[in-house]
C-alpha cells in the first residue's frame, strides 16, 4: 500500500531541533520532511534524518501520527558506499545507482513489529538496511564490582585505587630466553619493521606460554624478539614479542628527561604485540551499550565545568540515538580481528594538568558512523577513520576540525606516548610521559602506575602502512614509548588497562561455516561466551558488550576466507 504525499519541506541543518541534544552535535545533517496520509486515512508527519551524508551510514527515521506521540527509529544504511536512503511519496526508498527500491514501512504495524524484535539488528526492505534496537551490554563480575563501589561506597574510588596497588603486578609475564633455538625468521616481503633491540638478543629466542595467536608452529621453539611472524590463517597479520630489557640501549638511554628508568619489573614483563597491513584491512570502532558515557567526568575541576548542562557537551544521553555495543551483520562477515577500545568517560579526562582547565577539561572525544558522540577536543592523542578507509593517529588541533565531515570514526584517549619528530626523523617520547597527572595516564592515588596496559601504534614501513596494537602485561608509560620507539612507530597512545577484559584482542578465522577464536593473550579467552551447542560465542560480534571496542575488517567488503 502506498502513502500519498501532501507535501514536502527540505530542511538543511536541521533547525528544528532547537532543544540541547545529540542532533546539536550534528553539524552536517541533512533533514527532509513529509505528510503523509495512508490508503485508510490515518495522517501524520515523516522525518528522515542523515546523520553525516558524507557518511551516509546512520538516519534517524521520526513518525508523529496525529494524536499520538513522535516515534524516532534509528536506522543503519549497511552499504553506505553503494546505497542511499531517501524520504518519497512511497515511504522509504532505497536507492543503489539506477535501481530503486520502495519500502512501504508507514502501512500497518511494520515499524512497530521491528522496533519490538528481540534482533539487535533488525532487517527492514527485504534486507537492506537495518533498525537498531537496543541491547543489554555484557560485564564481567569485576567491572560489576568496580561500578557499585564507585556508586554506592563512600570513598569507593580510593578503595578501587587501593586495590590496583595490590593487583598492579597479577598479570606480569615474563618470556624465557634461550640461544639458538628460535624459529626461522619469515621471508615474505611487505612486514612490519622489527623493533630495534640489543645485539646480543638477535640471535636468542623468546618464548611465552600465553600467546594465544596461531601462528603454525614458531612459537613453540621461540619468536626472536622483536621481529614479526605471521598469524595462521590470516594473512596481513603478524605477532610479535619482546620484553623492554631487550631494546637496544641506545633507545632505553634516549631523551633521559622525557622517560622515567624502567625498573626490573617492568623491564622484563613481556608485551605482546599484533600488527594489521592497512592495506588490506579497513578499522572500524564502536560504542559499547553503557560506556564511554556522555556526561561529566567527576574528575574534572570545578572550575572547569558548567553547571547548567549535564555534560562538557551540552548532553547527558545519546537518545534518541542507540548504541548496540555489537559489530552489524553485514560487517562481521568480514571481521578477522577486535580488540577494547579506551578509557569510561569516568577516567576520560582531566583532574590536573593544563588540559584539566581547557574545554571543560578536555574530555575524551569519540566518534561513530560519522556521528560525533562526543567532541574532538584539541590536544589529545587520537585514532581516526576518514572516509575514504584511512587510518591516521595524531594530536588532534583545532585545525583538523576541517576533516569532521569526513570522519567516519575517531577516539580520544589521553596524550600521545610517542610521535614522529620531523627534524630528527625518528619517534620520540611524548613530553607528558612521565607525569601522572597532567598525562591522565591513570593508576593509584599515590601515582603507582604500574599494571597491564594497552596501547594502539602506526608504523610506516616500506611504503606499507601497520595498525599495531600491543599489550603491555606491567607496565607504566615510560615502558609503553620505549617499546613503541623500539619498533619505530610514528604514533602511540594509551588505549585501556587494568584487567584482561579491558586489554582484550581476539582474532578469528573461519573454515566454512565453523569459527576459530584466537587470543592474543590466552586468558582473555574467558571473556568469550559459548552457545548450548558448544559453538563459541565472540566479544563484540555475537554478544553486546558494554565497553566500546575496535575492529578489523578485511577489505573490499569480502569475507573472511579459511
Amino acid at each position: 500500500m502506498k502513502t500519498l504525499l501532501k507535501y514536502v519541506v527540505l530542511v538543511v541543518g536541521a533547525l528544528r531541533f532547537a532543544s540541547s541534544g545529540i542532533l546539536d552535535l550534528q553539524q552536517f545533517r541533512h533533514t527532509t520532511s513529509l505528510h503523509i496520509v495512508t490508503r485508510d486515512g490515518k495522517q501524520g508527519n515523516a522525518t528522515l534524518i542523515d546523520l553525516n551524508p558524507q557518511i551516509n551510514t546512520w538516519y534517524l527515521l521520526e513518525i508523529a501520527w496525529a494524536g499520538s506521540p513522535e516515534i524516532t527509529y534509528h536506522l543503519e544504511n549497511p552499504k553506505p558506499e553503494t546505497q542511499k536512503l531517501l524520504l518519497e511519496a512511497t515511504g522509504l526508498v532505497v536507492t543503489a545507482g539506477k535501481d530503486r527500491f520502495s519500502c512501504s514501512l508507514f502501512e500497518g504495524d511494520t515499524l512497530a513489529r521491528a522496533k519490538a524484535s528481540q534482533l539487535v539488528y533488525q532487517p527492514l526492505c527485504e534486507g537492506r538496511i537495518y533498525l537498531r534496537n537496543p541491547a543489554a551490554g555484557h560485564r564481567t563480575n569485576l567491572e560489576a564490582a568496580t561500578e557499585f563501589l564507585r556508586e554506592h561506597v563512600w570513598g569507593g574510588e580510593k578503595i578501587i585505587d587501593w586495590g590496583h596497588v595490590l593487583m598492579e603486578d597479577i598479570h606480569r609475564d615474563t618470556g624465557k630466553i634461550e640461544a639458538g633455538k628460535q624459529s626461522p625468521l619469515a621471508t615474505a616481503r611487505g612486514l612490519p619493521l622489527t623493533a630495534l633491540v640489543d645485539p646480543k638478543y638477535c640471535d636468542r629466542s623468546l618464548t611465552s606460554g600465553n600467546l594465544g595467536i596461531d601462528l603454525g608452529g614458531p612459537e613453540k621453539s621461540g619468536m626472536t624478539p622483536g621481529a614479526w611472524y605471521p598469524a595462521s590463517g590470516n594473512p596481513g597479520v603478524y605477532v610479535s614479542l619482546i620484553q623492554p630489557d631487550l631494546i637496544d640501549a641506545t633507545i632505553l638511554h634516549s631523551y633521559p628527561k622525557s622517560v622515567n628508568n624502567l625498573d626490573s619489573v617492568e623491564a622484563s614483563a613481556l608485551v605482546y604485540l599484533i600488527a594489521f597491513d592497512l592495506d588490506q584491512f579497513d578499522l572500524g570502532f564502536a560504542l559499547g551499550t553503557d560506556f564511554p558515557g556522555v556526561r561529566w567526568s567527576d574528575r574534572v575541576p570545578l572550575q572547569a565545568r558548567d553547571p547548567s548542562i549535564p555534560g562538557p557537551d551540552g548532553i547527558g544521553s545519546i537518545a534518541p540515538l542507540i548504541s548496540t555495543g555489537l559489530v552489524n551483520p553485514e560487517d562481521a562477515r568480514r571481521t578477522v580481528a577486535t580488540f577494547t577500545g579506551g578509557f569510561k568517560r569516568t577516567h576520560g579526562a582531566f583532574k590536573y594538568g593544563e588540559l584539566a582547565l581547557k574545554n571543560h577539561g578536555s574530555h575524551y572525544g569519540f566518534i561513530e558512523k560519522g556521528v560525533v558522540f562526543s567532541r574532538l577536543q584539541p590536544g589529545l592523542a587520537t585514532i581516526f577513520v576518514l572516509d575514504d578507509g584511512s587510518v591516521r593517529m595524531k594530536t588532534w588541533e583545532n585545525a583538523d576540525d576541517k576533516f569532521l565531515a569526513r570522519v567516519r570514526y575517531a577516539r580520544q584517549n589521553g596524550v600521545p606516548l610517542v610521535q614522529f619528530d620531523p627534524a630528527s626523523r625518528s619517534t620520540v617520547p611524548g613530553r607528558l610521559v612521565t607525569l601522572w597527572g597532567p598525562g591522565n595516564w591513570s593508576g593509584s592515588q599515590d601515582a603507582k602506575l604500574r599494571t597491564i596496559r594497552s596501547g594502539a601504534a602506526l608504523q610506516a614501513s616500506n611504503g606499507k602502512t601497520f595498525l599495531i596494537y600491543a599489550v603491555f602485561s606491567d607496565a607504566t608509560p615510560s615502558a609503553m614509548a620505549r617499546v613503541f620507539q623500539a619498533y619505530r612507530c610514528d604514533y602511540g597512545m594509551l588505549l585501556d588497562m587494568n584487567a584482561l577484559e579491558h586489554t582484550y584482542c581476539a582474532l578469528y578465522r573461519r573454515s566454512g561455516t565453523r569459527l576459530s577464536i584466537d587470543h592474543l593473550i590466552k586468558g582473555m579467552s574467558q571473556l568469550d561466551k559459548a552457545a548450548a551447542s558448544g559453538e563459541p560465542l565472540p566479544r563484540f560480534l555475537a554478544v553486546p558488550d558494554n565497553r566500546d571496542f575496535f575492529y578489523v575488517m578485511s577489505r573490499g567488503g569480502q569475507e573472511v576466507k579459511p
